[in-house]
């Protein structure tokens, strides 16, 4: 088996729940097999993923993407400096464009991920 090329975590809230995996285990198995798939090409690939697998949204937050019939999972990340990506959360996407608001929860969700990883300096 290839070494994985980075390594793939789940962004944990102060109460220690993980949104992204909250996610993607409430799937129904089809789509939840095609997530964790797209997971899988995260960590062969890193930032070198591309679409239709991944794409960048903005200020360095992403997105995995699934598709199963006409219903598309989304999970977000960011990556980190060492080869390492963070899942922040998912959404089923109902729009063309992914929602700001989405966006805007990923990046709150790195700055305290960021900041909790200066405290542990």
């Amino acid at each position: 088996m290839d070494k994985m090329k980075f390594d793939v975590d789940f962004y944990a809230l102060a109460d220690g729940t993980k949104p992204a995996e909250e996610f993607i285990e409430g799937l129904p198995p089809k789509m939840m097999a095609k997530v964790l798939r797209s997971v899988h090409m995260l960590r062969l690939n890193g930032s070198e993923l591309r679409e239709p697998y991944s794409k960048h949204l903005d200020d360095g937050i992403f997105e995995v993407r699934a598709k199963v019939g006409t219903d598309i999972s989304r999970v977000l990340y960011f990556f980190m400096v060492g080869r390492k990506a963070i899942l922040t959360h998912g959404f089923v996407k109902k729009t063309q464009k992914t929602p700001p608001p989405e966006i805007d929860r990923a990046k709150k969700y790195r700055a305290e991920y960021l900041s909790r990883e200066e405290n542990k300096k």
